[in-house]
């Protein structure tokens, strides 16, 4: 049974960073891409970053370039989302999502649907 664990989410001031990690149990990507989403109340799902576990490719929603990272450790089964200059905008549940067959382009980011496994989430709260 696939499991996609998130932790590290918390309050931190605007400007704080956070770490956010994924660890995946019963599943193993291979060639294919694994990302992170966030809902806020009241809003659709955001893509946020997205990872090809085959290569180096990464992407990122527009609002987050430069001030969030995303890796993946393949020893570790697991993604981080390292997110640094935390804004007023940010704080929402964040999502892991694994298994998606295609991201070029960013396009998984777009579509939600090109993943097959999600996590519960961990709720990111910025304080101004």
């Amino acid at each position: 049974q696939v499991q996609l664990v998130e932790s590290g989410g918390g309050s931190v001031q605007a400007g704080g960073s956070l770490r956010l990690s994924c660890a995946a149990s019963g599943y193993t990507p291979s060639r294919r891409s694994m990302g992170w989403f966030r809902q806020a109340p009241g809003k659709e799902r955001e893509g946020v970053a997205a990872i090809y576990t085959g290569g180096v490719s990464t992407y990122y929603a527009d609002s987050v370039k430069g001030r969030f990272t995303i890796s993946h450790d393949k020893a570790k089964n697991t993604v981080y989302l390292q997110m640094n200059s935390l804004k007023p905008e940010d704080p929402a549940m964040y999502y892991c999502a694994a298994d998606a067959t295609y991201c070029s382009g960013g396009v998984c980011l777009r579509t939600p649907a090109y993943f097959t496994y999600w996590g519960q989430g961990t709720q990111v709260t910025v304080s101004s």
